[in-house]
């Protein structure tokens, strides 16, 4: 059945939720960025998150909302790629009691142009990085194109996905310094019309270890995930697990946290092209704590493998609890 009537059911359901605040959030609640992955295949299915060790406190709620810009060039023997995605997404995270976390998200993602082509080579310059081709191409383009018959001359306003994720935590363990949680989601994405046709419904466990110590807090996350058919362009068969390992680290001083992730993700496809290896990528990000709520930025830059990942992306997203 389609998600579309979700759109103003979840927004709906989250205007709804007490919006009494907490008195005191501690800063730590917060855990590593909310940044879903940008890789093309992994963007396109479930992929678990960086999720913290720790538990909220008993009965707090957050609401995360979060908007994403992303700008993806791969060009090899078999594929060529050069388009944007852009992504929309909110949800509420519930700590039930002292074990148990609730956490369900939304998004939409689709291409458009987000004219992010000049600011990617600009990036890639400052901090010397290869362009791997980009300066050779027009700028602001949406296409991709491969050997195995993808000819998509122009995908912009196309939904990429329309996604629902219900994730439940257990808390394992913890202290006032380590933190341990096991987790599990359930995803299931429907796009009913265009290139990007698809329904799909995919399962993830998740290991969530955290460590706190004075202004210091490192986050890691070992996931496998589970899926079923094929990549929606090329008709390539998934491979039917995947793993994932996150590392986090952030720095907070007064209100001000500086955040730096690596996550690591197993290729997805069943190919002979880079598809099937391995995707990383590093976010660099800044949050900036209110009284009740957080403000946080990233930057998302691909490494090790140009041609599987997005060159760069940038995320911003608003936390609040309630």
């Amino acid at each position: 059945m389609p998600l579309l009537p979700l759109k103003p059911t979840l927004a709906l359901s989250l205007l709804l939720v007490p919006n009494a605040f907490a008195n005191t959030v501690d800063y730590h609640d917060y855990g590593p960025l909310r940044s879903y992955a940008q890789s093309p295949t992994q963007a396109g299915s479930l992929t678990p998150m960086l999720r913290s060790g720790f538990s909220l406190p008993e009965g707090q709620k957050e609401l995360h909302l979060s908007a994403s810009a992303a700008s993806v060039w791969a060009e090899t023997d078999d594929y060529f790629a050069d388009y944007y995605h852009n992504t929309l997404e909110g949800g509420l995270s519930w700590q039930i009691n002292d074990k148990w976390l609730l956490d369900t998200s939304y998004h939409w993602r689709f291409s458009g142009d987000n004219h992010l082509d000049s600011v990617t080579m600009w990036f890639h310059d400052a901090f010397g990085f290869s362009q791997n081709g980009r300066e050779d191409a027009a700028k602001h383009q949406n296409q991709i194109f491969s050997k195995d018959g993808i000819n998509q001359q122009n995908i912009s306003g196309e939904t990429l996905n329309n996604a629902i994720t219900l994730y439940l935590g257990y808390q394992l363990f913890e202290n006032s310094h380590h933190g341990l949680s096991l987790g599990g989601s359930l995803y299931y994405n429907y796009v009913d019309t265009g290139p990007f046709e698809n329904e799909a419904f995919e399962q993830a466990l998740q290991l969530n270890y955290s460590f706190r110590y004075a202004n210091h807090y490192f986050h890691s996350t070992a996931a496998v995930s589970f899926r079923q058919g094929n990549e929606v362009l090329s008709g390539i068969h998934y491979d039917n697990h995947a793993y994932t390992v996150n590392l986090g680290y952030e720095y907070i001083t007064g209100r001000h946290g500086w955040l730096i992730e690596l996550h690591h993700y197993q290729g997805l496809l069943e190919t002979e092209n880079d598809f099937s290896k391995a995707s990383n990528e590093i976010l660099l990000g800044y949050r900036y704590y209110l009284d009740n709520s957080a403000i946080e930025f990233a930057i998302v830059e691909n490494y090790f493998n140009m041609d599987n990942s997005t060159d760069i992306a940038f995320n911003i997203g608003y936390r609040v609890k309630l």
